[in-house]
């Protein structure tokens, strides 16, 4: 049997791994800035292909790659065009909004002022 001082350490220590993993998935989305761990984010290129019948791993293929990373889960590894296409679809979201917000605005002006 075990202390309960040890229990509650290795607790702990998996919460904080779990809640990482937690937090690389929700981070998954768009060009990532900076990498859960707090390492840097570099733009690698694949040396050699991993999976021959898949585009993504072919050599000469960009990824955001974590200055620290290992794999086990904690860190990014994440194909460049992924991260580039939700990045453009995210912003071109932003500039709908905000085209939105200035039609409102036009409307509102021109239907306040008095010729």
């Amino acid at each position: 049997m075990t202390h309960p001082y040890e229990e509650m350490t290795e607790m702990k220590k998996l919460k904080k791994h779990y809640d990482m993993l937690g937090f690389v998935a929700d981070a998954q989305y768009g060009i990532p800035t900076r990498c859960p761990c707090g390492g840097e984010i570099m733009t690698n290129v694949s040396p050699t292909p991993k999976y021959k019948s898949d585009f993504d791993t072919l050599s000469g293929s960009r990824y955001f790659t974590c200055k620290n990373y290992e794999d086990d889960g904690l860190h990014f590894c994440k194909p460049w065009a992924f991260g580039v296409q939700q990045e453009v679809e995210r912003l071109r979201g932003e500039v709908k909004e905000l085209a939105e917000k200035i039609a409102k605005l036009k409307r509102l002006i021109t239907s306040t002022s008095c010729p």
